[in-house]
């Protein structure tokens, strides 16, 4: 029989695996952007910050996986990296693909966002106090990249609209 602890633990672990998952993802969908918001800088400076956030992300989380014991899934991270990849390719034949980059940060920044508000929830509760920081320090970034998607969507849309009328390439 499992005892309830186990339970937690598993769970726990899951969700950390699963959020290393995600931001292996997060590098891939950064790392097409930035290599395609040409005339959009702003963007690209404030997204190779925040891989440098993401890079630290995942150092935490294979941190506190080691605390268990336990190895991020090479499955997982490959498939997610896969699909960020795809998603961003998706995007790329948009004429207006740096707005729908923009939409889907602001959805994939808010999704990470609320995954560490429930890793916390379960560190809380399941007593795993060495986790509080690292997922807290994690839970901030995420937090400020989707405010600042958010705060950056009208310049966006602006610069987009004014590219377009001067007859520039405004997807990217």
């Amino acid at each position: 029989m499992t005892n309830a602890d186990d339970i937690w633990r598993d769970v726990f672990v899951t969700g950390l695996k699963n959020a290393h998952a995600v931001e292996n993802q997060a590098l891939a969908l950064m790392d097409r952007q930035i290599d395609r918001a040409r005339n959009f800088t702003e963007v690209a400076d404030r997204l190779k910050a925040h891989r440098l956030e993401t890079e630290g992300q995942i150092v935490r989380l294979e941190t506190l996986l080691s605390g268990f014991d336990e190895k991020p899934s090479g499955l997982k991270d490959a498939a997610l990296s896969l699909g960020g990849n795809l998603a961003a390719l998706g995007h790329s034949f948009a004429e207006d693909e740096i707005l729908k980059n923009a939409l889907a940060n602001y959805a994939f920044e808010n999704f990470e966002a609320a995954s560490y508000r429930a890793l916390i929830l379960l560190a809380e509760s399941g007593g795993y106090a060495e986790a509080y920081d690292p997922l807290r320090a994690t839970l901030e970034e995420e937090v400020r990249m989707a405010r600042w998607v958010d705060e950056s969507l009208p310049m966006l849309v602006e610069k987009h609209l004014e590219l377009r009328r001067a007859g520039q390439d405004a997807s990217r």
